[in-house]
């Protein structure tokens, strides 16, 4: 069944009849002058949708009144031109906020306008909040760069004003400097470069990947030594003094036996057994096996005894 939306367009003059429910007195309808051409009387139409169940004629009525109203909705997209984003997607993200405001709003809770508006605002708003950042910014720190924005616009109207401070801009919004400092670096942070870009006070092809430092092996090699240090504390005087020899004074084995007066395999032995243990306590902590000291160049830490 057809449905009567008595929608009356802005080429059409406004009624001034009575909105009627079946079950309630009747009562004349006051509507607010409305600001705009595009915003239509669509007053009655919003009362039978707030009375209709879900179901075709419902989503009739609903249809209507967001086709009639999409003007509307157009010319606030078209406050956030020039943005970094087209119109046309501007438009589709305030038909969103168009949408949700029809299906929120309450007619008993004053014109349908002054309720779009704000929706329909705040839904191209977080559009540009959170989708036309290159990278996540924290919420906060997008409500600076608005603030600072703002506030470096106002403070630069008069001709000839002189670009503001970060005192002045802080004194103007009631930010610290800096909360001011944040707010501006974000003002040159909501499009990203890439790392081949070229530097533009950089000479030979400098690009910004050139500027960006590299891991420093040296980190790696400190923890190394912490974590042995304790290991070669450990060790026999004499296996400290070989391991020093030869990792330190870079002498060979046959060197070192001749130093020691002992065979140039058994000092190979000591320097593998030596780093063996530094080794396993470095990496599970564990203490070294208590042995007989190796005090004649023949005994293990076991007590076994070996030929040199």
């Amino acid at each position: 069944m057809p449905s009567d939306l008595s929608i009356n367009r802005p080429d059409k003059p406004v009624s001034t009849e009575t909105a009627v429910r079946p079950d309630s007195t009747t009562r004349p309808s006051t509507h607010a002058k409305h600001s705009h051409d595009d915003a239509p009387d669509a007053a009655a139409a919003f009362a039978r949708l707030a009375e209709l169940e879900d179901g075709p004629e419902r989503d009739a009525v609903r249809d209507e009144l967001v086709t009639v109203w999409l003007p509307m909705a157009h010319r606030i997209a078209g406050r956030f031109r020039d943005r970094g984003e087209s119109v046309e997607d501007l438009r589709q993200v305030a038909a969103m906020g168009l949408v949700k405001a029809v299906d929120r709003y309450d007619p008993s809770r004053g014109a349908f306008e002054s309720y779009a508006v704000p929706t329909i605002t705040g839904e191209v708003k977080r559009h540009f909040r959170d989708r036309m950042w290159a990278l996540r910014v924290p919420r906060r720190v997008q409500e600076l760069r608005n603030k600072v924005r703002l506030a470096r616009r106002d403070l630069t109207l008069n001709p000839g004003a002189p670009e503001p401070t970060v005192a002045a801009i802080a004194a103007h919004t009631g930010l610290t400097e800096d909360e001011v400092g944040a707010g501006m670096e974000a003002m040159d942070s909501f499009s990203t470069l890439s790392l081949d870009a070229e530097l533009a006070s950089a000479d030979d092809n400098y690009s910004l990947a050139d500027t960006l430092g590299d891991l420093d092996s040296s980190y790696e090699l400190v923890v190394d030594r912490e974590a042995a240090r304790e290991g070669l504390r450990r060790l026999p005087e004499r296996e400290r003094a070989i391991l020093y020899m030869r990792f330190f004074e870079d002498m060979t084995q046959t060197r070192i036996a001749d130093v020691l007066g002992i065979s140039q395999m058994h000092v190979s032995r000591l320097i593998s057994r030596s780093c063996a243990r530094v080794r396993d306590e470095a990496m599970g902590g564990q203490q070294p096996r208590a042995g007989r000291p190796d005090t004649d160049g023949r005994a293990d830490t076991d007590g076994r005894t070996r030929a040199a």
